[in-house]
């Protein structure tokens, strides 16, 4: 509080300012799905232009989301003019914060209204998001289960400090699978109320399931950041190419950063040490 106050400059109370940034240390990430509904659940109240998609994330996620999409804008446009019922145009349209009138036949479709038609667009989206995540993440993840388990030490040599290390690459390759599968789990929850929406026609039960999903967004948010911050700093650390080594020091904290991600507790050896 004492360095906030000093880089505030002011006397005034920054009490509300503490909390906001306790808020965002608990998440294990700063994507706008899991940010706006952990904030929301700890009762602050953030503009939504806090919660934009990047432009960058948004022009990826086009292709993923129109395939994800097709059957159930087939239903919901069935009838209207090709230029009205343009995917891209949709999607575009959906990915965006703002609400937009080309959507209104996918929210009759969803039998929404108001607040709840812009909670379960938002939901809806999360998922999307989170699915799209995940399908461009498993390659890498897949190549660091593999280095995981290749990658050397180099320096001195302390048998005791490589048995730990020996130790947690079994744990970590373990744990990055178990949660990886928790995170598809969640997913695979999702696409079965959708399947059931453009399949049989079910409005009720997907519009239902999004109401009520916001704590599941949250876990999959959180299982997501867990494992793409594990894939995005290996190769930051072990670029393609270079040698599959790092003193043993190095990688103990590597792999024990990642273990309190995923969950897990240091060994009462390596807590010592």
């Amino acid at each position: 509080m004492e360095s906030l106050q000093e880089l505030a400059g002011t006397t005034c109370e920054l009490g509300r300012d503490a909390s906001v940034l306790e808020a965002l240390d608990e998440l294990p990430s700063l994507d706008p799905f899991l940010l706006r509904e952990h904030m929301k659940r700890r009762g602050f109240d953030v503009a939504e232009t806090h919660f934009e998609i990047s432009t960058g994330d948004l022009e990826m996620m086009q292709a993923f989301v129109s395939a994800e999409i097709s059957r159930l804008i087939d239903l919901a446009y069935k009838g209207r003019n090709a230029n009205e019922a343009n995917t891209s145009r949709l999607v575009e349209a959906l990915l965006s914060s703002r609400n937009d009138e080309k959507l209104e036949p996918l929210r009759l479709t969803l039998r929404l209204e108001g607040d709840s038609y812009r909670e379960g667009i938002f939901a809806w989206k999360g998922f999307l998001y989170y699915k799209w995540v995940l399908n461009s993440l498993w390659p890498k993840l897949r190549e660091v289960l593999v280095e995981l388990m290749k990658v050397k030490t180099i320096g001195p040599r302390d048998y005791e400090h490589e048995a730990l290390v020996r130790g947690l690459k079994v744990k970590l390759h373990d744990n990055i699978e178990r949660q990886v599968k928790s995170v598809a789990d969640y997913l695979r929850i999702y696409d079965g109320v959708f399947r059931e929406l453009t399949t049989d026609g079910n409005a009720t039960a997907f519009r239902d399931f999004l109401l009520k999903s916001p704590e599941m967004l949250v876990a999959l948010g959180e299982g997501t950041g867990v494992v793409s911050h594990i894939a995005s700093f290996w190769r930051f650390r072990f670029p393609k190419g270079k040698p599959l080594e790092a003193h043993v020091s190095e990688l103990l904290d590597i792999l024990l950063d990642f273990d309190s991600g995923l969950g897990g507790d240091a060994p009462a050896a390596l807590a010592a040490a």
